[in-house]
Formats: structure tokens, sequence, C-alpha cells
């Protein structure tokens, strides 16, 4: 499978990546499933609840919920960490975006099941008590939202990127931010929040 990392000219954006991952998934959904006559294949899980073990913002969390709910699902109604919006539910606008292993995933199309083990982290845990992760800071220093429906994705993905770029380039910010949408049309803002939480700019007042 294509990595996104592995594109070195930025051709490939992250949006068009998770919908080449969605698009491969559907189908080994579907060629997984045995045929009449043949061996099962792997153990199936379900259709009742089953222990998925998570592990959010450092925390390890074991929850009984069926196969087939969403990260975004669990860890909104399951463990009442609503920071991450579900808008389209659908793997297209990135407001539910978190951070899995170092990587962005949208949650609401990742099912909570599939990534047991790895080190999720959502907006809900970034800030240290009353203190705001920079990135949070600078999305207020800066007042890049409006509505605040995107503003949690966007949040992450920032996070994300300036993980990967600390002093990162407006072509790196354009294509790593790419996979989000803000509907209010606030991307200058934006990419303006990102480059004071990465230092490389200080911020403005806004009269």
């Amino acid at each position: 499978m294509a990595h996104i990392d592995d594109d070195p000219e930025g051709t490939v954006s992250r949006r068009d990546f998770f919908k080449t991952v969605g698009v491969s998934s559907i189908a080994t959904s579907v060629l997984s499933v045995p045929l009449a006559g043949q061996t099962a294949g792997p153990q199936a899980y379900g259709p009742g609840d089953v222990a998925v073990r998570l592990i959010v913002n450092g925390r390890a969390q074991t929850l009984n919920i069926e196969p087939r709910v969403t990260l975004l699902d669990a860890i909104r109604d399951r463990l009442d960490l609503t920071g991450n919006k579900r808008v389209c539910d659908r793997g297209t606008c990135g407001a539910c975006t978190m951070i899995v292993d170092g990587r962005t995933i949208y949650s609401c199309s990742t099912l909570a099941i599939d990534v047991q083990g790895k080190q999720i982290r959502t907006v809900d845990g970034l800030a240290k008590g009353d203190t705001l992760h920079p990135v949070q800071q600078a999305f207020c220093d800066v007042d890049a939202m409006m509505c605040g429906f995107c503003t949690p994705g966007f949040v992450m993905a920032t996070v994300a990127l300036l993980e990967k770029y600390p002093k990162p380039t407006d072509a790196q910010i354009k294509r790593e931010l790419d996979g989000n949408v803000c509907r209010c049309g606030t991307f200058v803002g934006i990419r303006e929040a990102a480059k004071v939480a990465s230092g490389t700019r200080k911020a403005v007042t806004r009269g």
C-alpha cells in the first residue's frame, strides 16, 4: 500500500490517501467473507459486545462494545471525551481527526477494535490543567476559528504537522492540513496559527 510519506513531490494529498485506504478496506472486508463450502478464515468477533482495550491520552481503557463501533463513537459515547466532533460522518471533513501512533486518522471511519494497543490522542488530552497546548493557544491568539465545529480536527492535524515538521513551510502546512475542511473559510487564520505555534511568526492582535 502506498504511504503518503513515500510521495516526495507531495502529489498525494491526505484526502486522496484516506479515500484510497477506505476503498481498500471495503474491498478487503468483502473478499474476506467465506463463500459457501469454503473454510472459514480468522475468528470473527461479534455480533454482541466484546472487550476492546484502548489507550486514550495515555490512559488504558477497557470498553465492552460491538466490533462495528467506530473510534469516534467509542470515545464520545463511552468515555465522554466529546472534544472531537461528528460532522460529515463519512471521512471527508476531518472534524473528527485524532492522532494514532503519531499519524492522523478520521475517527468516524476507524473501528475502535482496529486500534487496540495503539496510542490514541484526542483534542481533550492536549491541555495541561489550565495551560493550553501551544497549538490551541495559537488558534486563540490569531482567532483561527469561526463556528468551531472544524476546530478540534484542525488542532489535531496541526499538532501532527508540527511534530513532523517543527518549522513547516507554506507548502508543508497546506499539504498536511489538506484532509481537513473549514466551511466558514478560515484557512488563512488556521495556517497563520500553525506558523505562530511553530515560532516562525508572531501573533498579530486583531482589532
